[in-house]
This record gives C-alpha cells, sequence and structure tokens, in this order.
C-alpha cells in the first residue's frame, strides 16, 4: 500500500458536506470488523436483572450470543437469561412468530421472567414478521413487560444501534410517578457511575440516584424511573429515551457525556443544578479552577504535537477541539459521522488544522498513513511497540470511562504529557 494514494482518497474536514457520503474508510475491511447491532442489545440487557433476552435468528446468531453470555456471572451462566428461537427453512418461508409465541410459552413456564426483550436479527427482519404485535400481544396475555428490539445488521455497520433500541423499548415499561429529589442516570456503557466525580458531587449535594439505566437496575427501578426529576444522559446513544420521557413525564434531561473542556464541563453541571432547583456547588468552581491551571500549565509543553485521533472514551470532535486549543494538531481523525451538534467544535479544530478524515479504520493500512504523516501521538488502540518503532506514542485513555466531570480534564491532560515525554524518549532512542 501507499501512504500516499490511501490519504488521497480522504476528505479533510473542511471538505466534509455529507459525512455519510464523505467520510471513507482507507479499506473495504474494517478492524476489528463491524459488530452487529445485537451485541449492543446483549450488552445493554446484561445490565437489568431479571430481564431476559429471548433471540430470534439463525443458529449463528443464536451460538454466538449464547458464547459471549455464558461467559458472564451477569448473565447465569448456561441456564440464564438469554435464551434462543432458532429459525430454520420452514420459517423462513412462512413465517416464525408463531414459533416464537411458542417459545416464550415454555420460557414462562420453567424461569418467570420480569420482562422479556425479543431481539429480532437480520433474517427475521428480512421476513417481515411483525414482531412488535407478537411483543404486544405476549405483554397482555401474560401481564409482565414484552419488548420488541430490532437489531439487523444490515441497515447499520456497528453495535451501538442495539444499545440505542434497547435502552428506547425499555421505555414502555415505565410508569407515572410521585415525584422525588432524584436524577437517573441513562446511557452509562463503561465503568461504574457511583466511581465518577459527578456521582460524588451528587451525593454530597443530597441528590439521590433513581435508576442507572441499563447499569446493574432492576425491572421494578425502570418501571419506577419516571418519579426522578432529571435524567442525565451520560451519551448520546440515551437521548431517545430521555426525548420520550421529556415529552410523556415531563422530565428534562441534560447530556452530560464525556466532556474534556472546563467550560463544556462547567456548562453541563451549571444546566443540572438549574434544574434541579439547587445552589450550584463551591466544590465545582474550585475543580474548574484546578483544570484550567492544567490546561495553561499543560501549553507550553504540548504546542506544535501531531497526533492521530483513534477509538478513545471521550466525545470525537470534542476532544480534538480541546486538544488544539492546547496548541496541538490533528492531522488524521477517525470518526463514525458528524453532526450538528459538532459544529461548534469543528469552528475551533478549522482554526487551528484541517485534518483528513476517516471512518475507525483496520490499522493494517494506518502502517502507511504514519509513514507518510510521522504524528508525534497515537490515542486510541493500537500496539505501542509497532508504534514505538515508528517513534509514536500512544496516548492511553481507557480509564476515563470511570470518570464524568472535571477529573476527565486532568486525566486527559496528563496522559497527553506523559505519552509526548514517552514520544521524547523513543526518538531519542531511534536516533542514537
Amino acid at each position: 500500500m501507499n501512504g500516499k494514494e490511501l490519504l488521497q482518497r480522504l476528505k479533510t474536514l473542511s471538505q466534509i458536506e455529507d459525512p455519510k457520503k464523505d467520510i471513507h474508510s482507507l479499506t473495504f475491511a474494517q478492524f476489528p470488523g463491524t459488530h452487529c447491532p445485537l451485541m449492543g442489545a446483549a450488552m445493554a440487557i446484561r445490565g437489568i436483572k431479571n430481564a431476559w433476552m429471548m433471540i430470534v435468528g439463525t443458529d449463528e446468531c443464536a451460538y454466538y450470543t449464547k458464547h459471549m453470555t455464558i461467559h458472564s456471572d451477569d448473565w447465569g451462566g448456561l441456564q440464564g437469561r438469554c435464551v434462543s428461537v432458532v429459525i430454520d427453512q420452514h420459517d423462513i418461508t412462512f413465517g416464525c412468530a408463531k414459533k416464537t409465541e411458542q417459545a416464550f410459552d415454555e420460557l414462562m413456564r420453567e424461569c418467570k421472567p420480569d420482562a422479556v426483550y425479543i431481539v429480532t436479527t437480520c433474517v427475521p427482519e428480512i421476513i417481515g414478521d411483525d414482531f412488535d404485535s407478537v411483543a404486544y400481544s405476549l405483554q397482555e396475555k401474560y401481564n409482565i413487560p414484552v419488548m420488541a428490539v430490532h437489531t439487523e445488521h444490515f441497515k447499520c455497520n456497528n453495535h451501538l444501534p442495539g444499545i440505542e433500541r434497547t435502552l428506547t423499548a425499555s421505555f414502555s415499561m415505565m410508569e407515572m410517578c410521585e415525584k422525588k429529589n432524584s436524577v437517573n442516570i441513562i446511557g452509562q456503557r463503561m465503568g461504574n457511575f457511583s466511581d465518577t466525580e459527578v456521582y460524588r458531587v451528587l451525593k454530597n449535594a443530597n441528590i439521590d440516584i433513581s435508576a442507572m439505566i441499563p447499569s446493574g437496575i432492576t425491572v421494578d427501578e425502570i418501571k419506577h424511573a419516571p418519579q426522578a426529576r432529571v435524567n442525565i444522559v451520560v451519551h448520546e446513544l440515551g437521548l431517545a429515551l430521555a426525548k420520550k420521557m421529556q415529552s410523556t413525564f415531563n422530565i428534562p434531561y441534560i447530556l452530560f457525556d464525556k466532556f474534556t473542556h472546563p467550560d463544556r464541563i462547567e456548562q453541563a453541571y451549571k444546566t443540572l443544578f438549574e434544574f434541579l432547583q439547587v445552589d450550584y456547588p463551591d466544590e465545582l468552581v474550585k475543580l474548574k479552577d484546578r483544570a484550567i491551571v492544567a490546561m495553561t500549565e499543560a501549553k507550553d509543553m504540548l504546542q506544535g504535537v501531531s497526533f492521530i485521533y483513534g477509538n478513545t472514551p471521550f466525545r470525537c470532535l470534542e476532544s480534538n477541539s480541546f486538544m488544539c486549543e492546547l496548541g496541538m494538531i490533528p492531522q488524521l481523525i477517525q470518526c463514525h459521522t458528524i453532526t450538528e451538534d459538532d459544529n461548534e467544535d469543528i469552528h475551533i479544530i478549522l482554526k487551528h488544522a484541517d485534518p483528513y478524515i476517516t471512518q475507525p479504520a483496520n490499522i493494517a493500512p494506518l502502517q502507511y498513513i504514519y509513514d507518510e504523516l510521522k504524528p508525534t501521538l497515537y490515542l486510541g488502540h493500537e500496539y505501542a511497540m509497532r508504534l514505538r518503532k515508528k517513534g509514536i506514542a500512544i496516548v492511553h485513555t481507557d480509564r476515563a470511562g470511570s470518570m464524568l466531570g472535571f477529573e476527565v480534564t486532568n486525566f486527559f491532560i496528563q496522559q497527553l504529557i506523559v505519552s509526548y515525554q514517552e514520544a521524547m524518549n523513543i526518538q531519542k532512542e531511534l536516533s542514537a
């Protein structure tokens, strides 16, 4: 492969007009391969205690999902909460709704679940069986929540829609409740929310957590989630559910993602406490001051440091705009998509650089990109020793999965500085 030719296939940030058409991959193959939305649904349902997952699909879909779940204590092992309806050629021809209903009857006799997510896969979706109606009729018959989650893979290229659709389907369980001075946490994907700065700040302000959807929650807690005064959406996958709850239960929501810039974090905190009608805590003023000091001290060291951005826990373009404000130079950004919410960050980035934009890439062709761009740092998942041979240091960010608030800023800056110092040592070794 030729690095120059690979880069010529890509557009720069300023050239992106239609993200669906203009954000290209370096190769047809993707790394580590596209994850099916079925996997996303399993990840979400795993955290809902005594809710069962019934997969409707081919034997391959059933096998791989069961293989994944039997190794998780949250699922209960081989006899755990993941069951399947395996369809055959007869079902493909005549439909599989009847077989699903029979399997559901067996599940209710033997396991007595509190709720069931019927997860359809590619083949049932192509056949066209109406599983929303099937779920509704089974809910009426057994008087428990039954929700259809559609996870056809041919309409998307990753597992995230499976998480989003599972969260949104959970809305049908919810009931009107008397309000309490509490919040819901929606969309936690990595880490434990109780380990975050935001959790500690809420506890210090005597604000309770009603529900953390879908992390370690019960079906009953989901039903009573509308008792909260505010929904804190910690990943945009939870926005669809939050909007439905706002429309039906009049619960305001705030997107408090894994922001890196102190101003963005402060804005999220202020909106949260305004919704709660609680005074803004003094400790947050001090935490922001520390983050600003960390930024100021880092600017001198990181000025002009080039990087390639891969997969991190942070919001893609927000974290890139933050690094630009530190004086760093993005050369290539791996990004699934771009929305109108990213416009402010795009404006900041373009003041400093006009990086290439690509879909999250197979790391094999990236080797030729490194030789062409010669970045100092790589953010994301890669082989550190292979990068080292090219004079590049990797920035490890996975620990930010358990962070939220100003602590993200401090951690991120620390990792950037440590990695930059490592890169300088690597380059000295290579030049010796």
